[in-house]
């Protein structure tokens, strides 16, 4: 079964002489672009050992036998072919000669954006989202202003506390997220192992995967926390430098996101580390051991695994129509914290993100204390499990969960 993807069209219509789509491992970024494909485009996957082995000793054969239009799939593979790929684009530029695929980036990705300076339009894609997942418009980024919101709750249904955990539990892999009958415990585990074994190993060259996977979980069990990266290395009994790089790989390989804090002039104390999130909310739970989505519910993990999956909904409403995700988190020494900060034409959208059912103007005075500051402040909102589209503030509303 295949979804079609709010991303479809941002590929569709490029006009970069080469298109890289990154991304997680199993997102879709293949059977994507080859629904895209038209029937003279070759498909060649570098997974195939001969096929690898050919990019990589003789990547000028390589590029005679596979001549554009040509969809290259986990090109980190062989970067010997970038410098090829570059010399065939400037002797022909036309739109859409190479898409090329990558699920990591590493050392072995580091020259894309040298190499291909000006001539590559590189696009970031996610797991299914939930618009995605039902088949519904999702072309405008989510904002709190009551049109967007509007127009997303009367396509986006309802959503009980029971269905949005199982959401979270089930997680955004496209294999997973659309086949109830795909063993949950099996794929994840599966999943940790390709992740280890391909990537880890082949590609990021870490030693120790045990401790590797400690870390893994330790980084887990803190998602939408500030980052300690001191706690973070105690856990995987490594050090702080090292602790350093394996987050460095989880961020490149999409495992996890961090939300930098909001620099401005609005108070000399704010804090400087940013929050880490856990991208895929279903590995997360697999990671930190729920076994269903009503212990998940449950537990202690109930409210950061929420968030967790409201800000990823978030960033793929922006990556998935491709734009950059202009979001932040606030929060000063004093306490005041604010979960989500959108800034689009120098204004700022404040969002709290809350497992309540019953907002009312309490959760809203983090927003209030935002727009006592000279910035230019825009609507804003609590996101929780409320059923209606209700007023808090004058100029802060709950937004049900339903409409991202």
């Amino acid at each position: 079964m295949y979804v079609p993807r709010t991303i479809e069209p941002i590929v569709a219509s490029s006009r970069f002489p080469v298109l890289m789509l990154t991304g997680a491992r199993q997102v879709g970024k293949t059977t994507c672009l080859q629904r895209l494909s038209a029937p003279d485009r070759t498909y060649v996957s570098l997974d195939d050992p001969l096929v690898r082995s050919l990019a990589r000793e003789d990547p000028a054969l390589f590029m005679q036998r596979f001549q554009p239009p040509v969809l290259i799939d986990e090109i980190q593979y062989a970067p010997e072919l970038l410098p090829f790929i570059k010399m065939a684009v400037d002797r022909a530029r036309t739109p859409g000669q190479f898409w090329l695929t990558g699920s990591q980036q590493f050392h072995l990705m580091q020259g894309m954006s040298e190499t291909l300076a000006g001539r590559v339009g590189i696009v970031q894609l996610y797991g299914l989202s939930r618009r995605e997942r039902m088949g519904v418009d999702a072309s405008s980024p989510f904002l709190p202003v009551p049109s967007t919101v509007r127009a997303r709750l009367e396509t986006g249904g309802s959503l009980s506390l029971e269905e949005l955990y199982r959401l979270i539990w089930r997680g955004d892999f496209p294999a997973i997220a659309l086949d109830d009958q795909m063993d949950w415990e099996l794929f994840y585990d599966s999943y940790l192992q390709t992740y280890l074994q391909r990537d880890i190993r082949d590609l990021a060259r870490v030693g120790d995967e045990m401790s590797f996977l400690r870390f893994v979980r330790s980084a887990a069990s803190r998602t939408a926390q500030l980052l300690n990266l001191s706690d973070l290395a105690r856990d995987a009994d490594v050090s702080p430098n090292t602790a350093k790089s394996w987050l460095s790989i989880l961020q490149t390989s999409g495992m996890v996101c961090l939300l930098e804090p909001f620099h401005s002039n609005l108070t000399k104390r704010l804090v400087k580390r940013p929050k880490l999130y856990f991208v895929d909310t279903g590995l997360c739970s697999y990671l930190c051991g729920w076994s269903s989505p009503e212990t998940l519910e449950a537990g202690a993990m109930s409210g950061p695994i929420l968030e967790s999956w409201i800000l990823n909904e978030v960033l793929k409403s922006y990556r998935h129509n491709g734009r950059s995700a202009p979001c932040y988190y606030y929060r000063d020494r004093d306490g005041r914290e604010i979960d989500l900060l959108i800034v689009r034409d120098g204004t700022i959208y404040p969002l709290e993100f809350k497992k309540t059912a019953s907002p009312n103007r309490k959760h809203a005075r983090n927003l209030a204390a935002l727009r006592r500051s000279d910035r230019r402040v825009g609507q804003g909102g609590v996101i929780c499990l409320s059923n209606e589209w209700l007023p808090l503030t004058e100029s802060d509303t709950a937004i049900p969960v339903a409409a991202l």
